[in-house]
């Protein structure tokens, strides 16, 4: 399944089920079918992201605690880590809040 996150301040993205629903986790929301993140509340989801990035630095694996451990050189270097996967959705919210516009998701 894919979830389609949408702002009046910042294009459309697509994201796979499973890394949307890890994002979700980590802003503190449920991976409903739908869902909106407020203005109000994107402050506390910003800085919900940028703490598990922080936490995620130090990982030897890409900056990844869901890498699988023993990679090689070469699937290391084509593994997606958490910063890249939550790129568009934290531009999305800075974006959102700068314009005071909501963040919804759908599938």
């Amino acid at each position: 399944m894919l979830y389609r996150f949408k702002s009046r301040a910042a294009p459309d993205f697509v994201m796979l089920e499973v890394h949307a629903r890890q994002l979700l986790d980590i802003v503190g929301k449920s991976a409903a079918p739908q869902g909106i993140i407020t203005v109000d509340q994107i402050p506390a989801a910003i800085a919900a992201i940028d703490a598990a990035l922080a936490r995620e630095a130090g990982n030897a694996h890409n900056h990844d605690d869901y890498a699988v451990e023993g990679h090689d050189s070469d699937a290391e270097k084509q593994h997606v880590g958490l910063h890249q996967r939550a790129a568009p959705l934290l531009h999305m919210l800075k974006d959102s809040l700068a314009d005071g516009k909501d963040v919804t998701w759908g599938t």
